[in-house]
């Protein structure tokens, strides 16, 4: 089992940054690849970002190319998602998600994470 836990939410204006933190727990040694996904009123989840656990690749939604970046750092299990030049658009609970299984490339939709934490809020005023 792995527990992900998220924080860094909040409220900022268009424009504004924030950084997200993911830390995971537990059977960390099993993680392939982490993921960041969010979920806005009315909408479905949608794939932000992903990394590799152990090697350097990066997987960004087109939505969010050049304005977030996904890092990790293993020495404390803790994956980030630094988000700059907010849009409105980008309000919405941020997910954090654990992929276990070996795959040719990066996972990107929900079904492929196996583990998920239990979100933290972004919101996005104009």
């Amino acid at each position: 089992q792995v527990q992900l836990v998220e924080s860094g939410g909040g409220s900022v204006q268009a424009g504004g940054s924030l950084r997200l933190s993911c830390a995971a727990s537990g059977h960390t040694f099993s993680i392939y690849a982490l993921g960041w996904f969010r979920l806005a009123p009315g909408k479905e989840r949608e794939f932000v970002a992903a990394i590799g656990w152990s090697t350097s690749s990066t997987y960004y939604a087109d939505s969010v190319k050049g304005r977030f970046a996904i890092t990790r750092d293993n020495g404390k299990n803790t994956v980030y998602l630094q988000m700059i030049y907010l849009k409105p658009e980008d309000t919405a609970v941020y997910y954090c998600a654990a992929d276990r299984s070996l795959r040719v490339g990066l996972p990107t939709t929900p079904g492929e994470y196996d583990y998920w934490g239990q979100g933290t809020q972004v919101t996005v005023s104009p």
